[in-house]
């Protein structure tokens, strides 16, 4: 089976995406000097992620697997969506620790809404793009509640304040294989993971 390429520089990503996908034979970008930084300019996270996916199959060659995700907030009606890794824009980079500016900004935001609408979702859009061989997307969900203050230190981005529904933990106090069973990611990319083998088949020799 050909090597997949995971279009993404975050290690928290790839770390999470190769227990997910298992036995298939997937790297990461750090293995290809001068892959493109692709901009996330759609409105949707399937069409992010298919940006990222089209242009790292264009530049290895190689089939390319992406995703866009984020947390949409009721209250916010639906933001940070797509704009989660970015949401505390200029400060959150000149911080040089995004993830807390983005967190600790949300939870700002949310101070005076109520714990009974302080709901939302994780969402994750898929994709798998083969050159020459088509493109595939799929979503996977997970609902909860945004807590007001931070626990947990696993995971990464809004995990620390984020209790899935039917948990009492937020998805930082999990384990990692307890997290992949349950999560967004999870559900999407095992989704994905079995319509690979197919998709490859039909594509032909790499």
């Amino acid at each position: 089976m050909s090597r997949i390429v995971l279009a993404t520089h975050n290690r928290g990503k790839v770390a999470e995406l190769r227990r997910i996908l298992g036995d298939l034979d997937v790297v990461g970008l750090d293995e290809f000097p001068g892959a493109p930084d692709v901009a996330e300019t759609e409105l949707t996270f399937e069409g992010n992620a298919l940006l990222k996916a089209r242009a790292i199959a264009a530049f290895t060659g190689l089939p390319a697997v992406a995703d866009d995700s984020g947390l949409a907030v009721d209250a916010l009606n639906g933001m940070p969506g797509v704009l989660s890794a970015r949401w505390s824009g200029r400060f959150g980079a000149a911080t040089g620790d995004r993830d807390t500016a983005n967190l600790q900004l949300l939870l700002d935001q949310l101070a005076d809404v109520a714990d009974d609408r302080r709901g939302g979702a994780f969402v994750c859009a898929a994709v798998l793009v083969v050159p020459g061989g088509g493109e595939h997307a799929v979503e996977g969900l997970m609902r909860g509640t945004v807590i007001r203050e931070p626990r947990g230190t696993g995971g990464f981005g809004y995990d620390p304040i984020f209790v899935p529904d039917g948990e009492t933990r937020t998805t930082a106090e999990m384990a990692p294989a307890e997290k992949d069973a349950i999560s967004h990611r999870g559900r999407a990319f095992r989704e994905l993971a079995a319509l690979i083998p197919a998709a490859l088949a039909a594509a032909g020799p790499a």
